[in-house]
């Protein structure tokens, strides 16, 4: 009876709240004491002074490789499941135009 109440999720959940709980106070307890630091919390920049404007990153080159692989994917789950019927051969026709569209540009 107990082992099997043991091996329910909430049970489990609960045995692993637990023993995290305890690693955690033990871990505060093992630290000492914490002294704040002006230089901990400061950004590291390599002796440099840190840019008050940060560069934002452009992903928009990156959304039509996702889309380039999208479709792939989705054709090649297609015709896996297309079962060596005609109707595959129009698709790939059809898969291949709009993929070297996107590779194309």
């Amino acid at each position: 009876m107990i082992e099997n109440l043991l091996l329910t999720p909430i049970a489990a959940f609960a045995v692993y709240l637990g023993l995290s709980a305890l690693l955690s106070l033990l871990g505060r307890a093992l630290t000492g004491k914490h002294r704040q630091n002006p230089l901990q919390s400061s950004i590291y920049t390599g002796g440099e002074r840190a840019s008050k404007d940060g560069a934002l990153p452009d992903y928009s080159g990156s959304f039509v490789i996702a889309l380039f692989f999208c479709l792939l994917h989705v054709g090649v789950l297609m015709v896996g499941s297309g079962g060596g019927s005609p109707l595959v051969a129009i698709y790939l026709i059809g898969l291949f135009i709009s993929l070297t569209a996107f590779i194309l540009g």
